[in-house]
């Protein structure tokens, strides 16, 4: 089973492109130690030939253009993709955007919840994916499925399916209500466990979280390797940079540090290797000389980086 990271930052991705915050500024200028990044998806893979992706970024073609793997073979036919399937773990634009650029009349099969399909169905611009070519199924909730392509040929992927404590995505919020509660976790985000048929271990992709509770700590644990929500380390850093209203809690997304930040909430929570993916531009993880970075490293993660990859 091979895991690829092939975007590593959230909705927008590093630098955004009208971001001259501190560390967008020294992206652009090629600072040592800040490194550019797409937006959040990985691709899986347990044979080499056919992959899965996980989520659709607006920045796939890029992220294809990148991954010689996600690309037609030479000696493949003129119109073909390695691409059997994409999963989505939410619906927010940073996350199916990319199915547009997935438009080509290429056969590859959609999974997805039953709150995330109805939103796919109820925007006719997805309807350039013809269900016909591209078959949309339900990702059934706490249930191993054996994701197929759009021909129903296994891929070897297997994914179960969890709700965590989320929110519905921002364009799906009731406008004008500022004070109403959008918070979820009855499946508008979930986190995949990702294994292989033939796998002794399994990867956890949860880019998405609002907080932790028994029952995630339960999910997680034992783990081979837990790729998380690392939006923002505190939860008013967009307010403290100046570049936004909204806490990382209003967002949908747990800080990294503090007592109800995910470091201390999976500090004992058994799991082989840990990373933060889905990571914001403000965040100062971003910046491989800063004190943040040190104490995230201290705390037993890494920092996700574009092109990373695991294999269990």
């Amino acid at each position: 089973m091979r895991v690829k990271i092939i975007g590593s930052a959230a909705g927008g991705g590093f630098p955004q492109w009208n971001c001259n915050y501190r560390q967008s500024r020294a992206a652009r200028l090629g600072t040592p130690g800040v490194h550019p990044r797409t937006q959040s998806s990985i691709a899986a893979t347990a044979d080499g030939t056919g992959w899965a992706l996980f989520n659709a970024s607006p920045d796939i073609r890029q992220q294809i253009a990148q991954a010689p793997e996600l690309q037609p073979g030479t000696d493949a036919p003129l119109r073909s993709s390695p691409i059997r399937a994409v999963v989505l773990t939410n619906a927010d634009v940073d996350h199916i955007a990319g199915l547009l650029s997935l438009r080509e009349r290429q056969p590859f099969a959609i999974y997805a919840t039953a709150q995330v399909l109805a939103t796919l169905e109820a925007n006719s611009i997805f309807n350039v994916l013809d269900p016909a070519i591209v078959p949309r199924r339900l990702l059934a909730p706490t249930e191993e499925i054996a994701i197929c392509g759009a021909d129903g040929h296994p891929t070897g992927v297997v994914v179960e399916s969890f709700p965590v404590p989320g929110k519905v995505a921002l364009y799906l919020e009731q406008k004008g209500d500022q004070d109403a509660d959008f918070n979820s976790d009855t499946g508008d985000t979930i986190g995949v466990r990702i294994s292989g048929t033939d796998s002794r271990g399994a990867v956890v992709y949860v880019p998405g979280c609002a907080s932790i509770d028994g029952a995630l700590r339960a999910r997680l644990a034992d783990a081979a390797c837990l790729l998380f929500d690392g939006t923002v380390y505190t939860d008013d850093e967009m307010i403290t940079a100046g570049v936004g209203q909204k806490t990382g809690a209003r967002m949908g997304h747990i800080a990294m540090s503090g007592e109800a930040g995910s470091i201390a909430g999976l500090a004992d929570v058994k799991i082989a290797r840990r990373i933060f993916i889905h990571i914001n531009n403000t965040n100062p993880v971003l910046d491989e000389n800063s004190p943040e970075h040190a104490a995230v490293k201290a705390a037993g993660w890494e920092v996700a980086i574009d092109g990373m990859e695991m294999e269990f």
